[in-house]
C-alpha cells in the first residue's frame, strides 16, 4: 500500500509542476532562456560582424542589420514539451530526472543557438534561401529536434516507461 501511495503522490506532484509552469504563459522559460540564447548568438555573430546586443533580444550587425529574437526564436514551448515528456514519464528517480531535464535543456539550447546563428548568417548574406530555410527550421526541424533529443535521452538513460500512457495504465490498474 505504501508503494502505491508514493506513486500517486509522485504522479500528482509531477503533473502539478507541469500545470504551475504553464499557467503564467511559460514566462519562466522565456525569462531563463532569452538571455541564455541571445548572448551566445550575439557572441558568435560578433566574431564575424560588428555586433551589438540591444534590449537583451535584438542583435544589431554592422549598425545596419537587426535580428530580433522573438519568443518563437527562444522556443519556450519546445523547452516545455521536453519538460512535459520528462515529467509525464513515471519511475525516474529524482536525481536522474533532474539530470535528464538539465541535459535535454542544454542540448536543445545548443541546437537552438546554432540554428539562430546559421539563420542569421543566411539572412545577412542576403540569400534568397533565407525564407525557405527559416520555414523548414520552424515547421519541421524544431519538432524533429525535440523528438530526437527525447529519444536519445530515453536510450541513454534506459527509460522504459511511456509518457502519459504509463501513468494512465497505473491509475487504471489501481482503480479496479
Amino acid at each position: 500500500m505504501k508503494k502505491k501511495k508514493g506513486n500517486i503522490s509522485d504522479l500528482i506532484l509531477r503533473y502539478l509542476i507541469l500545470v504551475l509552469v504553464a499557467i503564467p504563459n511559460l514566462w519562466l522559460f522565456y525569462l531563463v532562456f532569452t538571455p541564455l540564447t541571445s548572448y551566445p548568438v550575439y557572441w558568435l555573430l560578433n566574431i564575424f560582424y560588428d555586433a551589438s546586443l540591444l534590449n537583451n533580444n535584438v542583435v544589431l550587425l554592422n549598425q545596419a542589420i537587426s535580428i530580433e529574437l522573438i519568443e518563437a526564436c527562444i522556443a519556450g514551448s519546445a523547452y516545455y514539451l521536453l519538460l512535459i515528456l520528462n515529467l509525464s514519464t513515471p519511475g525516474i528517480k529524482f536525481n536522474k530526472r533532474i539530470k535528464f531535464i538539465a541535459i535535454s535543456f542544454l542540448v536543445f539550447l545548443a541546437v537552438n543557438i546554432l540554428r539562430i546563428f546559421i539563420l542569421s548568417l543566411i539572412a545577412v548574406s542576403g540569400s534568397s534561401f533565407f525564407d525557405i530555410t527559416h520555414r523548414i527550421f520552424w515547421y519541421a526541424l524544431s519538432t524533429v529536434f525535440v523528438v530526437a533529443i527525447w529519444f536519445a535521452e530515453v536510450k541513454t538513460f534506459k527509460i522504459k516507461a511511456i509518457p502519459f500512457y504509463s501513468d494512465i495504465k497505473f491509475l487504471y490498474k489501481n482503480t479496479r
